[in-house]
C-alpha cells in the first residue's frame, strides 16, 4: 500500500455540496425504478405476458436500476439537476404509450381512472416502498464507497471533513435510518410472547455479526496498512461497531420507554447533545483532541468521532422507528396513502425549516460529530427519499390498472375494491406474492441478503483498491471496473435468491 497516504488525502479536507444538489440525486433511484416498472408493463401490453426470462429480467434490473446511478456519479455528475428531467420525460413518453395502447374493452374515461385508483385497496402486510428504500441506501453505500477513490467521482459528493454535507455523509446516516424501518420494535416482534428482559438479551444476542464483522475489518485494514479516513470514526472504530452499538442502545432505550414516544426520545437526544457540544468543550475535544492538537493517545481520544457521534446516530435511529411506526398503521387505501405522503411532505418541510433555524443559531450540519443539524438533515431527506418510493408505488399501482393482468415484481399488490360493480368500472387484478416468485427481482434479491451484500462490497472495494492505482484511473476504465463489481455482486445476490438461499445464521 504504496500510496496509502495519497489515497487517505485524495479523500481527506472536503467540504460537501448543497441540500438542492443531494435532493435532486435523491430523486433518481425513485425513478429509475419507476422506469423499470413501466416498461415491465408495456412489455405484458405488447406480448401478453410478462418478462419471465431470469437472464432477461438481471439484465433488464442492472441495466436500469443500477447502471444509471454509476453513470450519475462519475461522468454525468455535472448535469446531475438535469438527470430527474431527463427520466420523467423517459418515464413519462412510456406511460404515453401505455396509456393509448391499451385494449379497447378496458378503455374507460380517464375522470372514472383516477375514481377508481383512489378507491384500489392495497396489501396492507407489504409496504415496497420500505424494501426499495433500503436496498437502494445499500446499492448507493455500495457504489459510493469504490467509486470514491477514483477522479471521475465529484470530490463535492465524498465524506466532508468536519462541516458539510456530502453525499456520503447523508448515506451513513440513512444507512442508520433504514436499518430502523424494520427493527423488531417496528415490526412488534417483542412484548407479546416474550418478556422484555428476554425481548432485550436476544437484541443483545443478534448484533455479534456486526460486532465480528467490525473487528475483522479493524484487523484486516490495520493489517495491509489499507488507507483510511481517521476524522470518520477514529483510529480503531469503524461503522459496523456503530450500527452495533446504536441497536443495543436502542433497543434499552426502548425496552425503557414506550415506543409510540421514541419520536420525542430522539428530539431530546439530539438537543441535549447539542447543548452539550455548545455549552461545553466537547465539541473542540471531537475536533481537536485532549490536547488541542489533534493527537490521538488514548481509546477515547483516538476513536472520539466514533463514540460520541453514536449519540447523533441512535437519535436518527429512534426518529426512524417513530417513522416505521406510522407507516404500519391501517392504510390499506390508495386515498390513504396520498393522504400519508402529504402528511411526510409536510414533516419534511418543517424539518429543513428547523434545519435551517439550526445551522443559523445552533451549528452546522457535521457528520463527523452527528449533531443536531446532522441529525435533522438526514432524516428530512430520508423521508422525502421514502416519500418518493410510495409515490413511484402509487404511479406504478395507477398503471397497472390501465392494463389488467400485468404485474411489476416489488410494487404493491392490488386487492379488488369491496364496492367494485358495474360494467364500467375497472377490475383490480389480485396479484399474491406467490405469483411474484416465479420473476425474480434484483430489488428482492438484494433485500434478501443485505448484510452479505453490504460485506461483499467492502471486501471487494478493497481488493479493487490493492489491485489497481484507482487515481489515476481514465474513464473508460472507471466504468468498466464500476460496472463489473456492482454486477457482480447483484449476480451473486441474484443467484442466492434464486436458489432461496438466505445466508443469515444468527
Amino acid at each position: 500500500m504504496s500510496q496509502k497516504h495519497p489515497k487517505e488525502a485524495f479523500i481527506s479536507n472536503l467540504n460537501g455540496t448543497s441540500l438542492l444538489e443531494i435532493s435532486f440525486g435523491l430523486t433518481l433511484a425513485p425513478l429509475c425504478l419507476l422506469c423499470r416498472g413501466l416498461l415491465l408493463i408495456l412489455y405484458y401490453l405488447h406480448y401478453g405476458k410478462p418478462l419471465n426470462s431470469r437472464k432477461y429480467s438481471l439484465l433488464l434490473d442492472f441495466l436500469v436500476l443500477v447502471s444509471p446511478l454509476v453513470f450519475s456519479c462519475t461522468v454525468l455528475s455535472p448535469i446531475m439537476c438535469y438527470m430527474p428531467a431527463i427520466l420523467v420525460a423517459f418515464c413519462a413518453g412510456i406511460f404515453s404509450k401505455i396509456y393509448s395502447q391499451r385494449k379497447h374493452e378496458t378503455r374507460v374515461p380517464f375522470r372514472q381512472i383516477v375514481k377508481d385508483f383512489q378507491e384500489t385497496y392495497l396489501d396492507p402486510e407489504y409496504i415496497p416502498a420500505v424494501t426499495a428504500f433500503r436496498v437502494y441506501v445499500n446499492v448507493l453505500t455500495s457504489i459510493s464507497i469504490l467509486a470514491v477513490d477514483f477522479p471521475q467521482y465529484p470530490r463535492r459528493f465524498a465524506k466532508a471533513e468536519t462541516y458539510g454535507t456530502g453525499v456520503m455523509d447523508f448515506g451513513v446516516g440513512a444507512f442508520i435510518f433504514s436499518n430502523a424501518l424494520v427493527c423488531p420494535e417496528v415490526r412488534q416482534k417483542s412484548c407479546v410472547t416474550q418478556s422484555k428482559f428476554s425481548s432485550l438479551a436476544r437484541q443483545f444476542f443478534s448484533v455479534w455479526p456486526l460486532i465480528f464483522l467490525g473487528i475483522g475489518r479493524l484487523l484486516s485494514v490495520k493489517s495491509i496498512e489499507y488507507h483510511e479516513h481517521t476524522s470518520e470514526y477514529g483510529v480503531h472504530w469503524n461503522f459496523f461497531f456503530t450500527l452495533a452499538f446504536v441497536r443495543l442502545a436502542a433497543s434499552l432505550l426502548l425496552a425503557i420507554f414506550p415506543k409510540n414516544i421514541s419520536w420525542i426520545v430522539a428530539i431530546n437526544l439530539a438537543v441535549l447533545y447539542q447543548l452539550t457540544l455548545n455549552t461545553t468543550s466537547l465539541k473542540m475535544f471531537i475536533l481537536h483532541g485532549g490536547d488541542g492538537r489533534g493527537t490521538r493517545v488514548g481509546f477515547l481520544n483516538a476513536n472520539r468521532e466514533g463514540l460520541l457521534s453514536l449519540f447523533g446516530y441512535l437519535a436518527i435511529y429512534l426518529a426512524s422507528v417513530q417513522v416505521g411506526l406510522c407507516l404500519l398503521k391501517c392504510r390499506n387505501s390508495v386515498r390513504g396513502w396520498i393522504q400519508a405522503v402529504c402528511l411526510s411532505l409536510l414533516m419534511v418541510l418543517v424539518l429543513f425549516l428547523f434545519l435551517h433555524f439550526s445551522q443559523a443559531h445552533a451549528d452546522a450540519v457535521s457528520r463527523r460529530m452527528a449533531n443536531l443539524s446532522y441529525c435533522m438533515w438526514v432524516v428530512a431527506h430520508s423521508l422525502m427519499f421514502l416519500v418518493c418510493f410510495v409515490v413511484t408505488d402509487l404511479a406504478l399501482v395507477f398503471t397497472k390498472l390501465l392494463v389488467k393482468g400485468s404485474s411489476v415484481p416489488c410494487c404493491w399488490n392490488i386487492l379488488k375494491p369491496p364496492s367494485t360493480s358495474g360494467k364500467r368500472r375497472m377490475e383490480a387484478v389480485p396479484v399474491g406474492r406467490a405469483g411474484m416468485l416465479s420473476h425474480v427481482c434484483l430489488i428482492s434479491a438484494i433485500n434478501k441478503n443485505q448484510l452479505l451484500f453490504f460485506l461483499l462490497a467492502n471486501v471487494m472495494t478493497g481488493t479493487v483498491n490493492i489491485l489497481i492505482d484507482t487515481m489515476h484511473s481514465r474513464t473508460a476504465f472507471t466504468l468498466c471496473i464500476l460496472h463489473l463489481y456492482m454486477f457482480v455482486n447483484c449476480l451473486i445476490m441474484y443467484i442466492l435468491h434464486a436458489k432461496n438461499i438466505v445466508l443469515k445464521f444468527w
